[in-house]
């Protein structure tokens, strides 16, 4: 075995198992050389007793020994449930032995005389087999989970399932569109995970990050290639190997950065940053916004080539006040995993789950459960009633989907302004995508008028509109809208 611990691979706990001294001190020695902790013993009760006391990732038993035999050690290892890889030492190089250890469930077996070479190539292997069996039950754990989270029955939730159903096996790019708040990273791990790339899911947000880190963190960069690059580091492209890279908030990506990144989806490689050497990116890209690209197209905002490259199989989220149905499920889960994490179980009576059904949720499911949540935390009753549910929405008075007996709320007015908008229209309206035509053309004005309301408190005006104050933030600096000076 080489005298560098990296030559193995990531390091491993083995036994060695022989009554034979000399043996026993060799591989002891060449296995500690490569970075493994070893614990040596000379005899089949020995290892039976070593494999009880702590977890071994390896164990190199000799097939014959004074009491237990190493079939015998490996047979009672796999009636008890250890999950340790063996691999049987034998003087006699029969097949019967190979095949008695094969059916045992033997890992391999090696016959003497070995060289050490041959002993390192067969616990490097076992080594990454166990390390790859691990991280597929990890997988399969975070897969379990996070489909636990993307829950919903109402028709709309039926075509997203349908969606990841018939792209996850494919190699085509997916755009994700939905209002903040509906889960779409949820839906890219999902798709991630039924996919058959063996590589990590890796996310960055591309709004979160300053546009002068933004390509460093996408491709990485060498040593020296600016002020403070003391080493060479990988990007997110490097980091997610064969796996799959989650763009999330695309839109926000600054136009020189998208022809680049672009360019990558073309040629299928990059460079580091002050790098020469171009990088084979097998990379799947999945990719989300909240914004109407097509309408950044066209302002000039976002490349017309990248869009079509990153809208192959485009998936749209429903809003939650498109699929209220899904309420009592999703709150139900919320309450679950708030007990898992130490809160009081609780529940909600009719009339609270009712008053959740006729919310507007402008923070989607991310607002229902942070809700839940502050339920079961702040709220001593088991069952929570309606009373506690309005003190903790951000919406006051009747809920935004409230048909009031009188005429004075915005539903109305709302109602009234669009019904003259179609009328003066007439033929001119567009062909399509008037709902988030409507919806940026409101936008603005809500804002301004919310922040006038408050007198330009923002904290005051994000609770007033359910939404987050960093999220209000950016919505004004996006919108240029005007707020009052001295007043945050």
């Amino acid at each position: 075995m080489s005298d560098e611990p990296h030559a193995a691979g990531r390091p491993g706990v083995v036994l060695v198992a022989d009554d034979e001294e000399s043996i026993r001190w060799v591989l002891e020695r060449a296995c500690a050389q490569a970075g493994h902790t070893v614990v040596a013993v000379g005899s089949g009760g020995e290892a039976l007793a070593a494999l009880h006391a702590r977890p071994f990732d390896v164990a190199l038993v000799d097939i014959k020994m004074p009491d237990l035999s190493g079939l015998d050690v490996l047979t009672c290892a796999r009636t008890e449930g250890l999950d340790t890889l063996f691999v049987i030492m034998t003087a006699q190089n029969t097949m019967a032995n190979a095949i008695e250890a094969t059916k045992r469930g033997a890992y391999d077996y090696l016959t003497k005389p070995f060289d050490l070479e041959q002993v390192a190539h067969v616990v490097r292997r076992a080594l990454e087999l166990r390390a790859l069996t691990r991280d597929l039950q990890q997988l399969r754990g975070e897969l379990q989970q996070r489909h636990e989270l993307v829950i919903g029955r109402t028709p709309a939730m039926q075509e997203v399932y349908k969606m990841i159903g018939r792209v996850a096996p494919t190699e085509a790019t997916v755009l994700i569109q939905g209002e903040t708040g509906t889960g779409k990273e949820l839906v890219a791990k999902a798709i991630h995970y039924h996919s058959a790339r063996r590589g990590p899911f890796v996310a960055l947000n591309c709004s979160a990050i300053p546009n002068e880190l933004l390509e460093s963190e996408l491709f990485g960069y060498e040593r020296g290639a600016f002020t403070g690059a003391v080493e060479r580091r990988i990007g997110k492209f490097e980091a997610a190997g064969a796996g799959t890279l989650f763009l999330d908030e695309i839109a926000d990506m600054p136009l020189a950065l998208q022809a680049k990144l672009l360019r990558v989806l073309q040629e299928r490689e990059f460079t580091r940053v002050g790098g020469r050497e171009p990088i084979r990116a097998d990379v799947r890209i999945i990719a989300a916004t909240h914004r109407d690209l097509r309408h950044h197209v066209q302002q000039g905002l976002f490349r017309e080539d990248l869009f079509y490259r990153l809208n192959v199989v485009p998936i749209r989220l429903p809003p939650l006040r498109e699929r209220t149905e899904d309420i009592p499920e999703l709150a139900q889960h919320f309450f679950k995993q708030a007990h898992a994490d130490g809160l009081p179980q609780k529940s909600l009576d009719a009339a609270a789950m009712d008053r959740l059904r006729r919310y507007r949720w402008p923070g989607n499911v991310r607002e229902l459960e942070n809700l839940i949540r502050r339920l079961a935390a702040l709220h001593a009753e088991d069952v929570i009633r309606l009373e506690a549910v309005e003190a903790e929405l951000a919406e006051p008075g009747p809920a935004a989907g409230d048909r009031a007996e009188s005429d004075d709320g915005l539903g109305p007015a709302v109602e009234r302004h669009l019904s003259q908008y179609f009328a003066a229209h007439g033929d001119a309206l567009p062909a399509a995508g008037l709902y988030d035509r409507v919806l940026r053309e409101v936008e603005r004005p809500l804002l301004s008028i919310a922040l006038s309301a408050t007198r330009g408190n923002q904290l005051k005006a994000a609770r007033l509109l359910g939404l987050n104050r960093n999220t209000l933030r950016k919505k004004i600096r996006d919108l240029d809208i005007h707020v009052m000076r001295g007043v945050k």
